[in-house]
């Protein structure tokens, strides 16, 4: 197994690290879409989550990770059928890659083959879909994802559940995973109904700055020079970052969100002309996930002005009288608004 880049020690590309590090707080929130030039560090700063990632409590034996504290109506048919769970253990959250070249019967599962040769026996055969729950689905390269997997992947990110119906088998299995996806927008556009699935979007650039790149290009000869050494001097910071994103986790439902927060969510929202709730809800849990992570009891304008980016950048419409790209324009109504926020005391 390759080691992977320290996720601390990455140089630049803030807003995307604190985006995969908000939907680690709040797997809620919808996932995260990284869409950026080639060799910008997309795929090295997912990867790096893996490792930070705290560890999560989950039935033992169970091809689904499920929560063993979790109602019964969240657990696969086996945990729910049992009176008494009486193993657990604990594991890092999983991070489960889908390669582009996955079949549907990889992505959802099937039935186990040589089973059903060899003992004739109808088993089913777990696939990434049961890897990731409760857990990271990462898709590199998601703008060229075939339509069927993506039809899939809808079909189980609206239910938090996948259902597989085929050779003889009926099977209904918990697939609640963060999705998080890489890409390039010039080799091709992503499907809007699977780009709205996202809970926070990110454009990466390539540095401009001679220091940040010389800084890049040191950090990574250092790394592939020698890794174990490498990840030694970043330990510490790992660590700390770690039990940062637990202690968050774990303050979440106790940070207060004032009302005045709420409205102004969806004054943006309404601004900004997006189609439904979802970037409201999104807005509201991503600024409360942020607020968590710095370590305050309650979530304020400059949380929701920091995030509301991310969130709401995917989401606009196309305005065929406004050729402004869509940061630009989330920019603008995010200074009109928030200039008459000023006095309002909620800083």
């Amino acid at each position: 197994m390759s080691t992977a880049y320290p996720f601390t020690a990455i140089v630049s590309q803030d807003d995307m690290k604190r985006a995969l590090t908000i939907a680690a707080v709040d797997p809620g929130i919808g996932g995260v879409l990284v869409l950026g030039e080639r060799g910008t560090g997309k795929s090295t700063t997912i990867r790096a989550l893996a490792a930070l990632l705290p560890k999560i409590a989950v039935v033992s034996g169970c091809a689904y990770q499920c929560d063993p504290n979790a109602p019964k109506e969240q657990l696969c048919a086996a945990c729910a059928s049992s009176k008494v769970i009486a193993d657990t253990k604990y594991i890092t959250i999983p991070v489960v890659d889908l390669p582009l070249g996955s079949t549907e019967d990889r992505v959802v599962g099937a039935l186990d083959i040589e089973r059903a040769l060899v003992n004739g026996e109808k088993v089913f055969q777990p696939g990434l879909l049961a890897q990731a729950n409760r857990g990271f689905l990462y898709v590199d390269e998601v703008n060229l994802l075939e339509d069927h997997i993506v039809d899939s992947l809808l079909d189980v990110a609206a239910s938090g559940e996948n259902v597989v119906e085929r050779e003889g088998l009926s099977i209904r299995h918990p697939a609640q995973f963060v999705l998080v996806g890489s890409g390039n927008p010039e080799e091709g556009e992503l499907r809007p109904q699977l780009q709205d699935r996202f809970g926070l979007s990110v454009d990466v650039r390539t540095p401009r700055d001679v220091a940040t790149r010389v800084n890049i290009i040191r950090s990574r000869e250092a790394f592939d020079q020698d890794r174990s050494v490498f990840r030694k001097k970043w330990a510490r910071k790992e660590s700390a970052l770690r039990r940062k994103i637990q202690t968050a986790r774990d303050a979440l439902d106790t940070i207060d969100t004032p009302a005045v927060l709420l409205e102004t969510a969806a004054k943006l929202c309404l601004a900004l002309g997006t189609d439904g709730l979802r970037g409201e809800l999104t807005l509201v849990r991503s600024a409360r996930a942020l607020a968590a992570f710095e370590g305050k009891a309650a979530v304020t304008l400059d949380h929701l002005k920091i995030i509301a980016p991310s969130v709401l950048r995917h989401r606009l419409r196309r305005d065929p009288l406004d050729e402004s790209s869509a940061d630009i324009r989330v920019e603008r109504v995010i200074t009109e608004l928030f200039t008459n926020n000023d006095d309002d005391g909620a800083n």
